[in-house]
């Protein structure tokens, strides 16, 4: 796309962490060719002009419009009224891969204060489903009115409502509103511990879109906002936080966050770039697997922690041995310059949360309950009086 092109105002190769020393090193990270346009739109378009030279990485990168089977949910959104569907778009309801990374940390901190030797609350697994559901959504919804002259120039996001004008900015506001009211209403059917402890997370939530522009490290502050839940979870079965076993989840949490957004980040880096939006995927460039891997390590590590403080059984740590296997796989065999593999790698991820979840259910399930342990306690003692 380019190597050395002076054409383009506000083209900013030079803003680059460690390939920020020359253009030359710039356009070698994107493993471009060599610019012979002779003329760029002024609309600066980026996504849309081409150069008679381009390589396979920009033809796939042009083509990340990817042609996949359309899920259920997908099918819903594109068989819903016209008048409706910008809004539910907004939602990214045709995407729900956001809502189950968001529900996960959620529904293992619900599993994980259940008492010994029975299953997690019913009721507040569907209640926080519910919520990850709606406040997944007011975040894209606040994501894309942040995002929106950005969102126009990236292939991958452009035909989003806000962009396409399917819906006005008031319009998203409003929207917007409704999606907090409601997620505000799920919030106050918990403990007051839980509702000032939830409300404190959407200072995160609001300021999470603009740290692309800010820092490299825009998935690390994602992680905090998408695992504030494996605290929340907690305090609402037990009235407040148990900070040994919740705060090592919330951190196996956010390395996990950090490890699955970073491989989604590479899908748009070359769009990134030339826009000057900050991602890990670009402040770790080739050297992406390592740092991974220690993300990777780290949150197996914290899961391990976690799982030891609160007593947990070898079904626990069999899943954890397994969610360990698949990170270790999902590394070894990435291609971060492959968009398509890059989108499938992120979405396996949903199965990673599924697998924790169920070994923190099993292994409390195998936990001996308090009235066993004083009914083993009293036959002790029945023994040992009869002998």
């Amino acid at each position: 796309m380019i190597q050395s092109c002076h054409k383009i105002a506000g083209l900013k190769l030079l803003k680059l962490n460690y390939w920020s020393h020359t253009r030359r090193k710039g356009s070698e990270f994107l493993k471009t060719g060599t610019c012979l346009c002779s003329k760029i739109n002024n609309d600066k378009n980026y996504s849309n002009f081409s150069c008679q030279e381009e390589n396979d990485f920009l033809k796939v990168k042009k083509s990340s419009v990817l042609v996949r089977e359309l899920s259920v949910a997908a099918k819903l959104v594109d068989s819903s009224p016209s008048n409706v569907k910008p809004y539910l778009k907004l939602m990214r309801i045709d995407k729900p891969i956001g809502s189950w990374l968001l529900f996960w940390p959620c529904s293992w901190s619900i599993a994980m204060a259940a008492a010994p030797g029975a299953i997690p609350d019913l009721h507040l697994l569907a209640l926080f489903g519910v919520g990850a559901f709606v406040m997944r959504g007011a975040g894209c919804t606040i994501n894309d009115m942040w995002d929106r002259d950005f969102d126009k120039k990236v292939a991958r996001t452009k035909d989003r409502p806000l962009v396409a004008g399917d819906i006005t900015p008031f319009q998203a506001l409003v929207f917007l509103g409704g999606q907090l009211s409601l997620g505000l209403g799920i919030l106050l059917q918990l403990n007051w511990y839980s509702v000032f402890l939830g409300a404190s997370s959407l200072g995160l939530v609001v300021i999470y879109p603009l740290m692309k522009r800010i820092t490299y490290w825009p998935q690390l502050i994602l992680g905090m906002t998408f695992n504030w839940g494996a605290l929340l979870g907690w305090s609402a079965v037990q009235g407040s936080c148990d900070l040994s076993i919740c705060l090592p989840l919330y951190v196996a949490g956010i390395c996990w966050t950090v490890l699955y957004d970073t491989i989604y980040a590479h899908q748009d880096k070359v769009d990134d770039l030339l826009l000057g939006i900050k991602s890990t995927a670009l402040k770790f460039g080739d050297n992406t697997k390592l740092y991974l891997s220690g993300f990777g390590a780290s949150m197996i590590g914290s899961l391990l922690t976690s799982g030891v403080v609160s007593g947990q059984t070898w079904p626990y740590y069999v899943a954890v041995s397994v969610v360990a296997g698949h990170v270790v796989e999902q590394i070894r065999t990435l291609n971060i310059d492959d968009p398509q593999d890059c989108a499938k790698k992120f979405i396996s991820n949903r199965t990673i949360g599924l697998i924790i979840f169920a070994g923190i259910v099993l292994g409390n399930l195998l936990k001996n309950s308090p009235e066993s342990n004083q009914t083993s306690l009293l036959e002790n003692n029945k023994s040992q009086i009869k002998y």
